[in-house]
């Protein structure tokens, strides 16, 4: 057995493989010894495709992380033969027949896919606790979530099952977990990674793919490796300078970063998210940057109505999409995602299109902001994360929206002011990353600050959030390795 596994990332397994130091047969027993001690305390691997993994460790293999192990999410990152979920019973039985773009490039890079990690019903909270596979653990406290919708990917790389593992993000999937585990988590440029061949865009292309990682080089290389419209895709974004694995090894300049830490919606947020941020400040200082308060011009509770706009509209096409699919029956998909759906069906196509045409300001105010500054810092989150079942609907609630149901008064619902209420409860703790889904702008959260609550004495990680211009990843990398060097995030592990 590989005992050393766990102490190396995805760049130096595949280097010790290609030396011949260690065999990918040997690195792939020692990630599935991992995943057999802690995923039955996490329920991070939902999908397990060890056989498949087995046989293609055994091949000759080629790419930039050839033989390293690796997970891919159960949600659009579809590998052909296997049950592709979403994280819905709806779906659970459904079978794609051939593999998203996005696996294939992860296999061409060399990886070996060995599960799919877990993820709430399409994607659509920020904790990870879909009724089809029950809640996901965060390594650092059991006891509460990892963050969603990439919550299955980041329980997995924080308990050193793989070094990393593939992730989206649509309203903060990748920055989310990334934030509530310790770890890196970029979320690229709209269009910089495809979305094909089903969809050319992934809500309205404000969903983009990478992974999350435990170190900067490993998003680097991996994003280098499968970045590029592929064939068919609705447009093609211009290509970076210099492979990413080339900018961390360069020199950020000097940045001009504003910074801001209240929320966009108005909610409170946590004193350790305040402090994350101003930890950062302090550590982007003596590096020669110039921090300063400062937030682009844009009315956070117009971006969030049109951004929820954009999701009740996906969720009811989702679920259309899965009944037609599978034949499942409207029980099948969980009690919220229900609501959502008929929130999204009560929309008139009108409706629909002005709130998306509003993204266009928010593009545009971010786009002034720009100019004045390289980078915006917020908190990634507003709040730590929760208990596992403390956001779970009350019985009462759940009583009155089976009656919303069978009335099918979503219409009512969206008059009543239902709707505003609703954007509060579900983006009041995660109320930052909205922005650069909307914008298609690059942004990254990383592990900068790590705090105890409620007298506990193990610490949890609080992120902080970059966001960069349309394009920019270079400049997000180039600082993300040069904090990685002074902070040192990846000796920090959870005591499992």
């Amino acid at each position: 057995m590989f005992k050393e596994y766990a102490d190396h990332d995805a760049t130096a397994l595949a280097e010790l493989i290609a030396r011949g130091e260690v065999s990918a047969d040997e690195v792939l027993e020692a990630a599935l010894a991992r995943a057999a001690a802690v995923n039955p305390r996490l329920a991070a691997i939902c999908v397990p495709m060890e056989a498949i993994a087995r046989e293609r460790a055994r091949q000759p293999l080629q790419g930039p992380f050839a033989g390293v192990p690796f997970l891919v999410k159960d949600i659009a990152q579809d590998h052909a033969g296997v049950p592709s979920s979403g994280g819905s019973r709806a779906l659970r039985r459904w079978v794609p027949a051939q593999h998203a773009e996005i696996v294939r490039r992860f296999l061409d890079a060399g990886l070996v896919i060995f599960g799919k990690t877990a993820t709430p019903e399409f994607g659509l909270k920020a904790e990870t606790s879909p009724q089809l596979w029950g809640p996901t653990r965060n390594p650092w406290d059991l006891r509460r979530t990892p963050g969603g919708s990439s919550g299955g990917a980041a329980a997995a790389v924080a308990a050193g099952i793989v070094p990393m593992a593939g992730a989206s993000d649509g309203g903060g999937s990748i920055r989310i977990p990334a934030a509530y585990c310790g770890l890196f988590g970029l979320r690229p440029s709209r269009g910089r990674v495809p979305t094909g061949p089903l969809r050319g865009e992934l809500w309205e292309g404000a969903v983009s793919e990478l992974a999350i990682s435990r170190s900067v080089r490993d998003s680097a290389r991996l994003l280098d490796a499968i970045a590029g419209a592929d064939v068919g895709a609705p447009f093609a974004i211009a290509a970076p300078v210099r492979p990413y694995a080339e900018e961390i090894r360069r020199d950020p300049g000097r940045l001009r970063i504003g910074y801001d830490v209240a929320s966009p919606i108005g909610a409170p947020v946590h004193p350790e998210y305040v402090r994350a941020v101003q930890r950062a400040a302090e550590q982007l200082a003596p590096l020669g940057h110039t921090v300063e308060e400062a937030r682009p011009e844009v009315d956070g509770q117009a971006l969030a109505r049109s951004f929820v706009s954009m999701y009740f509209g996906q969720v009811a096409a989702s679920i259309a999409q899965a009944r037609e699919l599978t034949g499942a029956r409207a029980r099948e998909f969980e009690l919220e995602t229900r609501i959502l759906g008929l929130l999204g069906r009560s929309l008139s196509a009108g409706d629909y299109v002005e709130e998306q045409a509003r993204w266009n300001d928010y593009a545009r105010a971010l786009g002034r902001f720009h100019q004045r500054y390289d980078l915006y810092l917020t908190p990634s989150c507003a709040q730590p994360p929760n208990l596992i079942g403390e956001l779970d609907t009350p019985p009462l609630k759940r009583a009155a929206a089976e009656v919303v149901l069978l009335l099918r008064a979503g219409r009512l619902l969206r008059m009543s002011g239902m709707v505003d209420t609703l954007i509060h409860d579900s983006l009041q703790r995660v109320p930052f990353t909205q922005l650069s889904n909307v914008t298609g702008t690059p942004s990254m959260s990383l592990p900068l600050h790590w705090a105890s609550l409620d007298g506990d004495t193990a610490e949890l990680p609080f992120g902080v959030q970059f966001v960069a211009r349309p394009g920019d990843e270079a400049s997000l990398f180039r600082l993300a390795a040069q904090l990685e060097q002074t902070d040192a995030w990846q000796v920090r592990r959870p005591a499992l």
